[in-house]
């Protein structure tokens, strides 16, 4: 199974962290990212730019409209992830609760889905597309 482990932060948190020798920080998470790669848990991660790089497409009206804005709160924003493969959701569990954040932050954990919970759409033409896509792309 695979998990996606997504960053949060609280404005302490990021406050907090400025006070941290950056250095520090990059080797925390390196030799973090380096045990998951080790146990060959680690699929992909990837650390996210501040929200005021980013934009919002907004989905409500008839035609989707892009903003620079508004975002959430601080802490419903996330700041990167990791993609990991486990045996369980209680070793999913395990490997985010190494993961070297401060108080304030907080690592939201959910399960990517599989083709197993599709198979009652088995049939669909995208469902077995799908299946072909992620072999030629390697994801599987």
């Amino acid at each position: 199974m695979k998990y996606m482990l997504i960053m949060r932060s609280t404005d302490a948190a990021i406050e907090a962290s400025k006070d941290m020798p950056f250095e520090e920080i990059i080797n925390a998470m390196g030799a973090y990212n380096e045990s998951m790669m080790k146990a060959g848990v680690l699929l992909g991660g990837e650390g996210l730019s501040g929200a005021e790089e980013g934009f919002v497409v907004d989905f409500s009206a008839e035609e989707p409209i892009v903003t620079d804005g508004p975002y959430g709160e601080t802490h419903e924003l996330f700041n990167g992830f990791w993609l990991i493969r486990a045996s369980s959701k209680e070793e999913a569990v395990e490997w985010a609760k190494r993961c070297p954040l401060g108080p304030g932050s907080k690592l939201e954990v959910r399960r990517v889905t599989d083709e197993s919970d599709f198979e009652d759409f088995s049939d669909n033409e995208y469902v077995q597309k799908e299946a072909g896509w992620r072999e030629e792309l390697g994801t599987n």
